[in-house]
């Protein structure tokens, strides 16, 4: 009886840090806060600003220098095709990627995601959390095209 209950704990144990690796692995997105993204702006830190926002969106408030991608929510190959234009410029940088979206959720995953499968380091990719909706500082947008 002993043997067998030492086996069920074994397998239990076993079954709940796959459940904590699998956990992890699917939290290992970079985001980023908008207080810091703030800081980068405001000191002029190179940064490449992947802006996937609707056309519409992007017209009412952007980040200076974002490449407008327009392709929200990136869930499918010809909405992802929209990100190609900005590779070049990513490819040719060392510098940090920030993926702007309308909330920072799906699609911008979505692009993160397609970025790294492009060969992009994920130690150069950042979601800004909260995306365009949780962004507390207008003063820092621009607006029309």
């Amino acid at each position: 009886m002993r043997g067998f209950l030492v086996k069920v704990w074994g397998v239990m144990l076993l079954g709940l840090m796959a459940m904590l690796f699998m956990a992890k692995a699917s939290f290992a997105t970079n985001f980023l806060e908008p207080q810091e993204f703030k800081k980068w702006l405001e000191t002029g830190k190179k940064v490449i600003i992947v802006d996937i926002q609707p056309h519409e969106d992007f017209v009412k408030h952007h980040f200076k220098g974002s490449i407008e991608t327009n392709a929200f929510p990136a869930n499918n190959d010809d909405l992802k095709k929209r990100i190609d234009k900005a590779l070049p410029i990513i490819i040719n940088s060392n510098d940090p990627v920030v993926i702007i979206c309308p909330r920072g959720r799906s699609g911008a995953q979505n692009t993160y995601d397609y970025l790294k499968s492009k060969g992009v380091p994920e130690s150069r990719l950042f979601i800004l959390k909260g995306g365009m909706a949780g962004w507390p500082y207008p003063e820092l947008l621009e607006k029309g095209k």
